[in-house]
């Protein structure tokens, strides 16, 4: 049994300084690893965010997890997965909630320093400052439905639910994602859009498709836009959508071009300008990251090698930059050597890479996650090449 619900991890603030001497080693080559190493291979510092006892992980790639100089992190406590904060600067970790049933949603709101979250039919917020939690909404008993995002001025959460329980029907048959994702995008069942004002406490059904819907994120920017996409095989679908929840005007935010083209993994940039996608043309042949500009409808592609694919990847805060979680043989790419973190830097029309982490020891059924750290001087990703599933943030300047 935890005694205090804060631990203050024994480095002080000169471990996020460059240039400290550290232990060269092959990244998980020992079990455990120590909470900081050199990647033998590539040369960057890698620390360990995650000190606590149990299996620990990050948020998903396009959910912001950064307040201030916190970030929040799942960790199971007794059993339980509870979130924490651990502080960028000095590793100071907090526990956060102290909740009895599971929780869903990774939605930050920003302003507040709260994260939202949603238990059985309540959506609650708890405070990274007071850590005092309080109730936002209770969804009607007869509507099963999932909140995944807030708006930017944290007024209006937004969702998703499918009509009748099919959907779970088969996600409780077929719980592995290669045995549902096309049984489910085959059953086309009724998807519907929905948004909740936190001032009045109104639901509003704001869009319905007889498709499978899902990646359901507003703009980081414009507490109008939101995000959605059409779930399925990429080569079958058009995916990436938006609404305007103000007006409910929709629109196609990329049209595919060729037989076997596939875009997704789709996610906004740090000003709401663009929307930045996984983008194959055909599928698993030419790899590119585009960015299609919301207000032009320009796209943007940089082209990547087969071994730089990623399954999921982030921008810098100052939008310079960008990162990528690799993948194994197995990923779409069929890549023979992309199990590594990497950092990309626009040149042209391509990518110019660097390998921050070897990410062989890593087993890719946990997806890495990439995000960048609110200064822009690290990547943070989640791995288990020590075993169990834990937060890693590795420094984007070469360790000298």
């Amino acid at each position: 049994m935890m005694k205090s619900n804060c631990i203050l991890v024994g480095l002080t603030a000169l471990l996020w300084l460059p240039g400290q001497a550290q232990e060269k080693l092959e990244t998980g080559s020992k079990k455990p690893m120590p909470q900081e190493w050199i990647d033998l291979q590539t040369g960057h510092k890698v620390v360990r965010l995650s000190r606590l006892p149990g299996n620990s992980s990050s948020f998903y790639f396009h959910n912001n997890p950064f307040v201030g100089d916190k970030m929040f992190f799942y960790n199971s406590v007794n059993n339980s997965r509870q979130v924490f904060t651990v502080d960028m600067k000095t590793l100071k970790t907090e526990q956060i909630t102290h909740q009895k049933n599971p929780m869903r949603a990774e939605i930050v709101a920003h302003k507040s320093q709260e994260v939202v979250y949603q238990i059985q039919d309540s959506v609650f917020a708890s405070s990274a400052i007071t850590k005092k939690t309080r109730l936002l909404y209770v969804f009607p008993a007869d509507l099963k439905a999932t909140v995944s995002t807030m708006n930017a001025d944290e007024t209006v959460l937004a969702g998703k639910f499918s009509d009748g329980d099919t959907e779970r029907e088969i996600l409780k048959q077929y719980p592995e994602k290669s045995q549902f994702f096309n049984r489910i995008y085959d059953a086309k069942i009724p998807n519907t859009l929905f948004t909740i004002d936190l001032k009045t406490g109104k639901l509003n059904k704001i869009h319905t498709e007889k498709t499978w819907l899902g990646h359901v994120q507003f703009s980081p920017t414009d507490p109008n836009q939101l995000m959605f996409c059409q779930e399925g095989p990429w080569h079958k679908v058009d995916r990436i959508w938006t609404i305007n929840i103000a007006n409910g005007e929709v629109k196609k935010r990329h049209n595919r071009t060729m037989d076997m083209e596939i875009a997704g993994h789709e996610f906004f940039a740090p000003d709401g300008k663009t929307i930045w996608f996984d983008h194959q043309m055909p599928r698993s042949t030419k790899f590119y990251l585009t960015g299609v500009n919301l207000n032009t409808g320009a796209e943007k592609k940089y082209e990547l090698q087969r071994n730089e694919w990623s399954i999921h990847f982030n921008i810098s805060p100052d939008q310079r930059l960008f990162a990528g979680d690799g993948g194994d043989p197995k990923q779409v790419a069929k890549a023979d050597d992309g199990m590594w973190i990497y950092l990309f830097k626009p040149v042209g029309d391509k990518f110019q890479s660097e390998k921050l982490v070897n990410m062989k020891a890593h087993g890719y059924k946990l997806e890495p996650n990439v995000h960048f750290s609110p200064d822009g001087k690290w990547v943070i990703f989640r791995a288990n090449f020590e075993g169990e599933s834990q937060v890693y943030a590795v420094e984007i300047a070469k360790s000298k």
